[in-house]
């Protein structure tokens, strides 16, 4: 009773942040090219950080070319930011890790991370976000077979978690919340936290479902593992730029709203979740009730 409590709590806590979306910026009739905007109407390109093995947000096509849902939606990003500075603006993809992700963002060594990023309380001291495009949750993956089904089943055990998540940090509370006593297998990136569960190095994987289940899809290991338990943290996903910059944060919060509005955040949905993916293979997730709420509150909220 005591867990299910906790759990309840952190659903309703940040499924109430992500419902609310960004925060209001002060806005005038005409964009200021000032702060960021000012850079890349100066440099000509915007700096997008993209992750390489977070499918089917961004990830690396076999041409080793960034691709994915959170990608092509800042391409659309990118094009609304060419017409707010009048100018045409190319793209320079900087890869980005769980681990240093944030920091590229809030030192400009990107203009945007365009990955599956959590927006959270911590991070937004740092960097801004976009409306939310996505809502995740902690879960488990685990070998077929090996008789893990929940959490409770995790006590004493090995979890391989990505450095610099908001995964990891749910899984360390709950640990020392509940006195699990787990062994954490800290990686780099989500490959390197599936193969050390492939090669059981550890007994658990645990990030966004959602990643899981593109994991699966992508490295085809439908029956060799299976996504398992409830969801241990909730967490609205969106696209990460430097903080303290209303003009930029104008044009994001406009593009969103837009591409809420003519439907483009539902097409790409369907592309990158219902559809096959460039590998052959779909992840077939449906769109949740929550992101739509989010999607229909994104397209009806005022730019000012």
């Amino acid at each position: 009773m005591r867990a299910t409590r906790w759990l309840r709590g952190i659903a309703a806590a940040i499924l109430a942040l992500a419902a609310g979306g960004a925060a209001a910026q002060p806005a005038g009739d005409d964009v200021v090219l000032a702060g960021t905007l000012k850079a890349l109407r100066q440099r000509g390109s915007v700096l997008v950080g993209y992750r390489e093995a977070s499918v089917p947000f961004s990830y690396l096509s076999s041409l080793r070319e960034p691709i994915g849902y959170s990608i092509e939606l800042c391409k659309t990003l990118v094009a609304d930011l060419g017409d707010a500075v009048d100018r045409e603006l190319r793209i320079d993809w900087v890869p980005v890790t769980a681990a240093n992700r944030v920091e590229a963002v809030a030192s400009g060594r990107v203009d945007l991370e365009c990955g599956s990023t959590t927006n959270n309380a911590e991070r937004r001291e740092r960097v801004a976000f976009s409306p939310t495009i996505f809502v995740a949750g902690t879960r488990l993956m685990v070998k077929t077979g090996s008789g893990i089904r929940n959490w409770r089943d995790l006590a004493g055990k090995r979890v391989a978690v990505t450095a610099g998540t908001t995964n990891e940090q749910a899984m360390r509370e709950l640990s020392q919340r509940f006195d699990l006593r787990l062994q954490f297998v800290v990686s780099a990136d989500h490959d390197q936290s599936l193969a050390k569960l492939m090669a059981g190095e550890a007994d658990a994987f645990a990030t966004d479902d959602v990643l899981l289940y593109g994991l699966i899809a992508q490295r085809r290991l439908k029956g060799q593992v299976e996504v398992v338990g409830d969801f241990l943290s909730y967490d609205p996903i969106g696209v990460m730029y430097r903080r303290g910059d209303p003009a930029m944060a104008r044009v994001v919060n406009d593009s969103f709203r837009r591409m809420a509005q003519d439907g483009e955040i539902e097409r790409q949905y369907r592309r990158w979740f219902l559809r096959k993916l460039p590998l052959g293979v779909s992840i077939g997730l449906p769109m949740s009730a929550e992101l739509e709420t989010i999607i229909k509150a994104t397209a009806t909220r005022s730019s000012e």
